[in-house]
């Protein structure tokens, strides 16, 4: 029996499943374990892999889940996050869906966990391991680039209007310090608070980077905090947050993609001790 991040304990699923994921990047790794024939329904921002979802029904959004076109698709499994799914949605579908999977990575040395949990649950071992020795290899070659790199402190800007940040008890914190970047502010009492970009705080910051997502910042946007006084000299760029937030099998790719990305921005770091 496999264990899921509430506690549940859940026994191999019956062949084939029904699935519904209301996580995008679990929508992902489901795919990618070779389940895509069993995935029954998606939410409006599960997009990848896109050719083979075209054809999954929608159900809504992560946070505005539809439970009637959920109910209508039949699923014997729906798969959740505490993050991005609200609980009163979850109390609802237990009523009607036989089993929920609940997930909550905290940090990238969640995701093989993650994988043998699915995996196991759906039959899928062989492809959790493959994923797993993938993981391992990529963890290690952006541990191994970041100790050669001097660490830096980094504004992690996720929306705008008003600005604000992720604090260092987050999924994306955590990917950031594997890359040797250390999230500014250190402390927060929220995980995504908002901030001013007054000239106290960039004067601590080392780089700025732009996520585009939630909100999708653009060349604009690094104009303008590149003009700012507090932030001449310092480096200022986009990032793909989809790279540094999802968790699942993108966490393999976004680690290789960090490893590549902290190299060219070495390049163009004109702090660099």
């Amino acid at each position: 029996m496999w264990r899921d991040a509430a506690g549940a304990l859940h026994q191999r699923a019956q062949q084939p499943a029904r699935i519904v994921s209301l996580v995008p990047s679990i929508t992902e790794l489901v795919c990618d374990l070779g389940l895509a024939a069993q995935l029954a329904g998606r939410t409006g921002f599960c997009v990848h892999p896109r050719a083979i979802l075209k054809t999954v029904p929608k159900v809504g959004g992560t946070k505005d889940v539809d439970l009637a076109k959920v109910r209508a698709l039949a699923p014997t499994h729906v798969l959740l996050n505490i993050d991005e799914n609200e609980k009163p949605a979850a109390q609802a579908l237990a009523q009607f869906v036989p089993h929920l999977i609940v997930t909550h990575p905290l940090g990238p040395l969640d995701n093989p966990p993650l994988y043998r949990l699915l995996g196991g649950i759906f039959g899928r071992e062989p492809a959790a391991e493959a994923l797993c020795a993938q993981f391992e290899q990529a963890y290690d070659a952006l541990g191994q680039a970041a100790r050669a790199w001097p660490r830096r402190r980094v504004l992690y800007l996720i929306w705008r209007q008003p600005w604000m940040t992720v604090s260092r008890d987050t999924y994306v914190s955590r990917t950031l310090a594997l890359a040797g970047w250390d999230s500014v502010p250190a402390a927060a009492t929220l995980r995504y608070p908002e901030l001013k970009l007054d000239e106290s705080l960039l004067r601590e910051v080392d780089l700025v980077l732009l996520a585009s997502e939630p909100y999708r910042f653009r060349e604009r946007d690094v104009a303008e905090l590149r003009a700012l006084p507090a932030l001449q000299g310092k480096t200022v760029a986009l990032i793909d947050g989809e790279m540094t937030s999802w968790y699942g099998s993108r966490a393999i790719a976004g680690m290789n993609y960090l490893a590549r990305f902290r190299a060219q921005l070495n390049g163009q770091d004109t702090s660099r001790a």
